[in-house]
Formats: structure tokens, C-alpha cells, sequence
């Protein structure tokens, strides 16, 4: 099979890109990687590079010996495929790996807007509106309930990296980023995080990016 191709977005602020980025990584798959800006003041369908390559005309883009997968969760699915041990053996463990993945790629909106990825960045921030500190709670909840019942307490949520690791990744920078207080255990899971090599890879490299996105960097200042 001819090397896959992954097309991501800009690594400081493309949360949606790290997620299949690192679980590709996590299962071992030699692949291609493509970097498109992402200009700021234009939506993803308006950037030629993404709409060259992106039916939906967004980031990330999988693209395997011609067929093209524009979704973060399957091409995640995919890369575990090729890795079964980024799924817990058990079915029901499985199930609710699948399910944590699923719930970030489809919720936490109010977190999502008031906390954009823009892993360079470090500001405090005192207080939240109730939708979004609800959305924080639910995560630590989650994090708390999977690391206990699957992952003997750590470091990771099911034991071993998966891809609810690799979906809730932009969440811990996310957290780093804008100063969220979090007890001890998970401070120590997001500083399991931040120690993977694979991560370390994707943090190098969007620091060293020579893009920014003024109204991201802005936020909170």
C-alpha cells in the first residue's frame, strides 16, 4: 500500500488535526504529512489548499491510495484498525473509549469557542461563563471516572495511549493554555501528555510555525 497522506491545518490552533494526527503516530503508521494554513478572517472552504484537497473543505484529510477520508474520528478509527491496541481488549472497554471519543468530537461546543487550541500561548483566566465551566467539569468528571475504572489510575485514561488520549489531547492544551485549574491526578495526566514523544514532536513543530491568528492570540489579553 502506497504511504498515506495526512493533510492538517496550522499545529498551534488545529485541534482537529492532532487528534488523527497522534493516533496515526500512536499505531505505528508510516505516513505523509501535509501543513495548509489556515488564514485567519477565512472559513476553511474559502482556502484554496483545503478545498484542493478536502471535499468538505476542511482539515484533517487522510488520503489513502486515492480515497480520501475527511474526518478526524475515521481516520482515527482507520489508524486503530492498523493498531487494535489503541482499543482496549475488552469489549466493554472499547465501547467507552469509543464513546468518550465520540462525545469530544461531537460536544463541549461552549469550550471549544472559549478556549481555541493555540498551544504557544499561556494566560490566566479567572472565571468562566456557566456553560462553559460546566463543559470543564464534565471533562475532569470523564478523565476522573475512565483513569479510575480503566486505567488503574493512570497515566493514561484507558492504561495504555487510545484514541479517547488522542481526542482529549487538544483539550489538555486547551486547559495548559488558559491557566484551568485541575486536581493533582489529572495535572498529572496532562503532564503525561505533554511527555509523550509524539506530542513533543507536534508541540516543536507549532512553535516553530511562522503563522498566527491575531484574534486567537489576542483572546484574554
Amino acid at each position: 500500500m502506497p504511504r498515506p497522506t495526512l493533510y492538517v491545518g496550522n499545529k498551534n490552533y488545529s485541534s482537529w488535526s492532532l487528534r488523527p494526527w497522534l493516533a496515526l503516530r500512536w499505531a505505528g503508521v508510516d505516513f505523509d504529512e501535509q501543513v495548509i494554513a489556515l488564514e485567519e478572517g477565512h472559513a476553511f472552504g474559502a482556502i484554496p489548499g483545503v478545498r484542493a484537497v478536502s471535499p468538505t473543505g476542511k482539515v484533517p484529510v487522510l488520503v489513502i491510495d486515492g480515497v480520501t477520508i475527511p474526518d478526524s474520528l475515521a481516520i482515527s478509527e482507520w489508524a486503530a484498525e492498523q493498531s487494535p491496541a489503541l482499543y482496549p481488549a475488552d469489549a466493554t472497554a472499547r465501547a467507552v473509549c469509543r464513546s468518550a471519543a465520540a462525545e469530544m468530537h461531537s460536544g463541549f461546543a461552549a469550550l471549544r469557542g472559549a478556549l481555541p487550541m493555540n498551544i504557544r500561548r499561556r494566560v490566566q483566566v479567572a472565571a468562566w461563563p456557566p456553560e462553559v465551566a460546566a463543559d470543564i467539569a464534565r471533562v475532569t468528571t470523564l478523565w476522573t471516572a475512565l483513569r479510575t475504572t480503566y486505567g488503574a489510575g493512570g497515566p493514561w485514561l484507558f492504561g495504555h495511549r487510545s484514541v479517547a488520549d488522542a481526542f482529549y489531547a487538544p483539550v489538555a492544551t486547551r486547559f495548559r493554555t488558559y491557566g484551568v485549574a485541575l486536581p493533582a491526578p489529572l495535572e498529572a495526566y496532562i503532564n503525561t501528555l505533554y511527555a509523550d514523544p509524539d506530542f513533543q514532536a507536534w508541540q516543536t513543530a507549532a512553535k516553530a510555525e511562522p503563522w498566527t491568528v491575531e484574534e486567537a492570540d489576542a483572546l484574554y489579553g
